[in-house]
């Protein structure tokens, strides 16, 4: 009986050890920030570090230790507005007509509020905390409980449901900070801990092995491009750990947990996290440009295990360990750099790709505009291309209007004079909004605004709001000021595309 895969599974609904790791950045003076800074060497050193996994340790004691004081204990309210019963859903789930001849018509109701529990990890001393995208997710109140039972309101500073992670904050000082481990480093077999807030229980800490690695189990619908290339273990992990830490015996932290295999909802023997290295890559893009650049190859991956008529289709003659392309984007980066359809990716500079779930975590590390070298298999001879990654919405000129036109509003550069009266190096002003675009339907705009910044990439000109546009994710930040009034405003763009 095939076993039902659920991220929403570990994200916990409801009804209704001293130590730690907080270093500062004594040169700059700035506090500890594991993502955006170089990380020191960990707490804890095992006889594991740098050695065979037949040295590992067999007492968890101080990696437990060093680590749960950062993994935190997240608690959801999402509200529900209140609705007219009269041609639309009413609370017993009767038909409308039926309903408004016991009740009468047209009477109001409130549905109770949907409250969750989830985990987190602690990423810098000011208050930074990862987690799940699925925890946080419409949540309209959100609650952090620290391991001292100290409690914070937190607000969510930008999430990637591609990934399903997002990075939330508190106002804290001060607080102790989980060093991140390599994920490309862990091996099969490796001991790990798993530590979180199960089934509303208090902070619990699991153990178990590496079982595998990039696993792709196709759960994340929550994105447009979802990544999946999971840990997978067999420490016990169960509703309310997501979010949670999966911890190395040096105490680093080399995943967020995220999901289980089960049948039943609850821990079966595989759980399933979200590798450090690409958490750093997202996590940092949201705390550099607020939201996250992702670059793209512009191929569609065939599935594994091709019978011979799927071979055949797809012009596949060899037998090489890699990846095959089903077919390309004919503006993508893979098409420019002359990949087509039929061959195999076999290496994402220099490192073994020989599943999809790999080569679309290696992409994700990327940004639009890195170059990425390939290897490539194409009728029995191996061949090395340049590949130049484009971001979603690509970097032909067609595609770049286009995606000012989305925007739906008319801009204007700013004069110096204009730009040195607001105190700025110099912006696009908006001169008119139409209803029908994306500015006006998502934000509260108004016309006369000063865009300054896209997704953190500074605009002066039509052309480099182009520019910046294509570099964007779906999910960005417009920034900018409104003149006379000395602030910095921000407005949210979901799904330009």
């Amino acid at each position: 009986m095939r076993k039902k895969l659920t991220i929403a599974a570990i994200a916990l609904l409801a009804a209704g050890i001293g130590g730690g790791y907080a270093l500062s950045n004594v040169s700059s003076g700035k506090p500890y920030n594991s993502i955006l800074q170089d990380d020191p060497k960990p707490l804890v050193r095992t006889s594991y570090s740098g050695g065979s996994t037949a040295a590992q340790p067999v007492d968890f004691e101080k990696a437990a230790g060093t680590a749960v004081p950062s993994v935190v204990h997240i608690r959801t309210v999402v509200k529900f507005k209140q609705t007219q019963s009269r041609g639309g859903m009413n609370p017993f789930g009767m038909d409308d007509e039926l309903f408004e001849r016991f009740f009468g018509g047209g009477r109001s109701f409130q549905r109770p509020d949907q409250k969750a529990s989830g985990s987190g990890v602690i990423i810098s001393e000011d208050g930074y905390i990862v987690t799940n995208n699925h925890v946080v997710d419409g949540a309209t109140d959100i609650n952090v409980t620290l391991n001292d039972r100290k409690n914070y309101k937190a607000k969510i500073v930008g999430t990637d449901p591609n990934t399903d992670l997002a990075l939330i904050k508190i106002d804290g000082k001060d607080l102790p900070v989980m060093p991140l481990g390599n994920s490309d480093e862990v091996r099969l077999g490796q001991w790990v801990l798993a530590i979180g807030y199960p089934l509303n229980l208090d902070v619990t800490v699991t153990q178990g092995i590496i079982s595998a690695k990039s696993r792709n189990i196709g759960i994340n619908r929550q994105g447009s491009a979802p990544v999946e290339a999971f840990l997978q273990t067999d420490a016990a992990v169960n509703p309310g750990s997501s979010g949670g830490a999966l911890v190395n015996t040096n105490g680093e932290l080399v995943g967020i947990n995220a999901a289980i295999a089960s049948p039943t909802g609850s821990y079966a023997g595989y759980a399933y996290s979200i590798p450090s290295n690409l958490m750093k890559k997202v996590v940092g893009d949201i705390m550099k440009y607020g939201s996250v650049q992702r670059g793209y190859l512009g191929i569609s991956m065939a599935p594994e295990n091709l019978d011979e008529a799927q071979r055949k289709e797809l012009g596949i003659t060899g037998n090489a360990d890699g990846v095959w392309v089903a077919d390309t984007d004919p503006t993508g980066a893979a098409a420019a750099a002359g990949i087509r359809k039929g061959d195999a990716i076999t290496k994402v500079d220099d490192v073994n790709v020989a599943s999809s779930a790999k080569l679309a975590e290696l992409i994700a590390m990327k940004k639009p505009g890195d170059k990425v070298d390939l290897t490539l298999v194409r009728d029995g001879h191996e061949r090395n291309v340049s590949v130049t990654l484009k971001g979603k919405l690509g970097a032909m000129s067609g595609q770049q209007a286009a995606a000012v036109e989305a925007l739906g509003a008319d801009f204007s550069a700013l004069s110096r004079a204009d730009a040195a009266k607001l105190r700025i190096s110099g912006g696009l002003q908006v001169t008119n909004i139409r209803e029908d675009g994306v500015i006006g339907n998502q934000t509260n705009m108004r016309p006369g605004f000063v865009i300054t910044k896209i997704g953190g990439i500074p605009v002066r000109s039509i052309d480099e709001l182009k520019a910046a546009l294509a570099k964007q994710d779906g999910n960005f930040q417009i920034e900018g000021t409104y003149p006379g009034s000395g602030s910095i405003y921000y407005y949210g763009i979901n799904d330009l595309n």
